[in-house]
C-alpha cells in the first residue's frame, strides 16, 4: 500500500512534521501505517498539476473518458478482497459490510462509465426566426473531492468517477483516518490508464488541507460530505469566491411505526438501520417513533436483538458489529450515553463490552421514553445509539420526526397505504 500524497502520477512524502498514524480501530496496537501529512504547499502543487493536466483530459472524448473508468471497474474488483480487507482493518467495518461497500463503489463506477456515453445538451426554440438555439455541456475545471471516513470508498467514487467523465480533473483529499482505501482507489485509477494529474490525492487536516482547497482560487466545485458545522462552514467560504458547492451532511432519522405494521419486519430493520455500520452513518436509524399500540412487543424485541449483536474485531469472522473508528468518536459515543442516562431510561447497553479492552468497542445502546427535547433526540450522535419515542397517530409522528433541524432520510412502517403515502 502506498502512503502520502499523490501528485501528477508520483507518490510523494510531505515535508511536514505532522505525522498521521493510520490505527485499526479493532486493535489499536495494530499500526497500518505512519507518513507525513499534507500541507497547503502539496494541495498548491497538486491544483497546479491538475490545471495543467485539465487542458488535455479536456479534449480527450467522453466516452474515451469513461473507458478509463471502465477499465478502472474491471481493475477495482479485481483487488475487491483486498479492498475490503483494508476498509475493514482500518475503519472498523465489519468484513461484511465492507465487502457490501466495495460492491456499491464499483456499481458506482461501471454506472458513471456508462454516463461518458449519455453527455448530450439540448435544443431549445427560439423567439427570432432562423435562430438555431442549443446548449452543450462542457467541464467546469479543476474540483474538490472531500471524503469522510465512514464510506471510504462508495462515497470517494461517486464523486471522482463522475467528475472524471464529464472532462474534470480532481484533487481528492480523503479521511486522514482511511488513507489506505484511498490510495487503492488512487492506485486503481493510475493502472486503467487515468493521465497523470487528472486524479490528485493529499491527505491531512481539514483544518489545514481542506481550508486550502476550498479557498483555492482555481478549484471551480466542491464537493463535501461530512458533519453539517464543516459542511456548513465550507459553504460560505466557498461562496466567497462563488465556487460551486455540493454538502451532504448529517442526519436523525425516525422509523415510524403504526398499529398493523409487521413487528418482525419493523424490529429486523430498525436494528439493522441503528447498529449497521456501528451507526457511523449519516442515514443510521438513531430514533424510532412507536405507537403506543407496538411499543412493548417492538421494544422487548429490540432489546433482545440487540443484546444478541456479535461485537468484535472488524476481521473476524462472525463480527456483526465492529467498533468506533477512533478514540475521538469513541468518546463522544459513551459522553452522549452517559447524557442519555440523565434525560431518559436506559435498556440495553451503555457501555464496553467485556473483553474488547484492546478497541474502540460501544454496546448496541437502546433508551426508552426519549422525548423531542432530549439531546439524544435532536442531536446527532454517529455511534451505535437508538432512542425510542412514544407516539399517538400519524401526525404525532410525522411532527416529532420532523422536530430537529435535519432532513435526510425518514421511513415509515404501516399497513395503509394512505398513510405511507
Amino acid at each position: 500500500m502506498h502512503t502520502g500524497c499523490y501528485i501528477d502520477g508520483e507518490w510523494v512524502q510531505p515535508r511536514s512534521e505532522r505525522i498521521l498514524k493510520n490505527v485499526n480501530p479493532s486493535n489499536t496496537e495494530d499500526v497500518i501505517a505512519e507518513f507525513p501529512a499534507a500541507t497547503p504547499n502539496e494541495v498548491e502543487r497538486a491544483v497546479a498539476g491538475a490545471q495543467k493536466a485539465f487542458e488535455r483530459w479536456r479534449r480527450v472524448p467522453a466516452p474515451e473518458r469513461a473507458r478509463v473508468v471502465w477499465r478502472a471497474t474491471e481493475i477495482a474488483r479485481r483487488r475487491a478482497d483486498e479492498l475490503a480487507r483494508m476498509l475493514a482493518r482500518e475503519e472498523g467495518k465489519v468484513l461484511k459490510e465492507a465487502q457490501g461497500e466495495i460492491k456499491k463503489g464499483n456499481s458506482i463506477l461501471e454506472f458513471y462509465a456508462g454516463e461518458g456515453f449519455r453527455i448530450q445538451g439540448r435544443t431549445l426554440p427560439s423567439e427570432v426566426a432562423d435562430v438555431f438555439t442549443y446548449t452543450i455541456r462542457r467541464p467546469l475545471g479543476v474540483v474538490g473531492l472531500i471524503t469522510p471516513w465512514n464510506f471510504p470508498y462508495a462515497i470517494p467514487c461517486w464523486k471522482i468517477a463522475p467528475a472524471l467523465v464529464a472532462g474534470n480533473t480532481c484533487v481528492f483529499k480523503p479521511a486522514g483516518l482511511t488513507p489506505g482505501t484511498a490510495a487503492i482507489l488512487v492506485e486503481v485509477f493510475e493502472e486503467a490508464g487515468l493521465p497523470p494529474g487528472c486524479l490528485q490525492m493529499v491527505v491531512g487536516p481539514g483544518s489545514t488541507v481542506g481550508d486550502a482547497i476550498v479557498r483555492h482560487p482555481a478549484i471551480q466545485a466542491i464537493s463535501f460530505t461530512g458533519s453539517t458545522p464543516v459542511g456548513l462552514g465550507l459553504n460560505a467560504l466557498a461562496a466567497e469566491r462563488g465556487a460551486k458547492v455540493t454538502c451532504e451532511m448529517g442526519g436523525k432519522n425516525a422509523v415510524v411505526a403504526l398499529p398493523g405494521a409487521d413487528v418482525d419486519n419493523v424490529v429486523a430493520s430498525v436494528l439493522n438501520g441503528a447498529f449497521g455500520s456501528t451507526g457511523q452513518r449519516c442515514t443510521a436509524t438513531s430514533r424510532l417513533l412507536v405507537h403506543e399500540e407496538l411499543r412493548a412487543q417492538v421494544t422487548e424485541a429490540l432489546v433482545e436483538g440487540a443484546r444478541a449483536i456479535r461485537v468484535g474485531d472488524a476481521l473476524e469472522e462472525g463480527s456483526q458489529m465492529g467498533p468506533a473508528v477512533d478514540a475521538r468518536q469513541f468518546q463522544t459515543d459513551l459522553e452522549y450515553i452517559a447524557v442519555g442516562k440523565q434525560e431518559a431510561r436506559l435498556l440495553t447497553g451503555g457501555g464496553r463490552p467485556a473483553g474488547l479492552e484492546g478497541g474502540y468497542f460501544v454496546e448496541p445502546t437502546i433508551f426508552t421514553e426519549v422525548e423531542p427535547e432530549h439531546r439524544i433526540f435532536r442531536e446527532e450522535i454517529f455511534g451505535p445509539v437508538l432512542s425510542i419515542c412514544p407516539i399517538k397517530d400519524l401526525e404525532d409522528g410525522i411532527a416529532k420526526a420532523n422536530a430537529v433541524e435535519f432532513g435526510l432520510t425518514a421511513s415509515i412502517y404501516t399497513p395503509d397505504i394512505g398513510q405511507a403515502m
